[in-house]
């Protein structure tokens, strides 16, 4: 009875472990030939400004998370919920090893950002 229970134990610890990585298969992030006019600013201002540390259309890791899927998922890799106001904090403040970026762009910059990473 107890290997039962340890068994099912387990298979329930590694499916939280599964889920809480990531092992869901995303869908692609939309072709830059599809994106708006403020979708592609905001591509403009991470090119600029995230891309040396995130990667964005693969799900490899570079300095920082990817960013792929950021906004297709429950929770962000620290935990907090997957919403605008949780990644736009993280852009405006910093986190960890990532810099605070909020004084680096306009308003307008930071809302391209937004549209841009909801794309992916």
């Amino acid at each position: 009875m107890r290997r039962i229970a340890a068994a099912i134990f387990g298979v329930g610890v590694a499916m939280v472990v599964a889920s809480a990585v990531g092992c869901t298969k995303l869908p692609p992030p939309t072709p830059l030939a599809e994106l708006n006019a403020q979708q592609t600013r905001g591509y403009n201002v991470y090119q600029a400004h995230c891309a040396q540390c995130h990667n964005d259309r693969t799900n490899d890791p570079l300095n920082g998370q990817s960013l792929r899927g950021i906004f297709k998922k429950q929770y962000l890799a620290s935990g907090a919920p997957a919403n605008d106001d949780r990644v736009m904090d993280a852009v405006l403040y910093g986190r960890a090893m990532m810099p605070a970026l909020g004084s680096a762009m306009t308003p307008l910059e930071r809302a391209d950002l937004m549209a841009y990473l909801h794309t992916l």
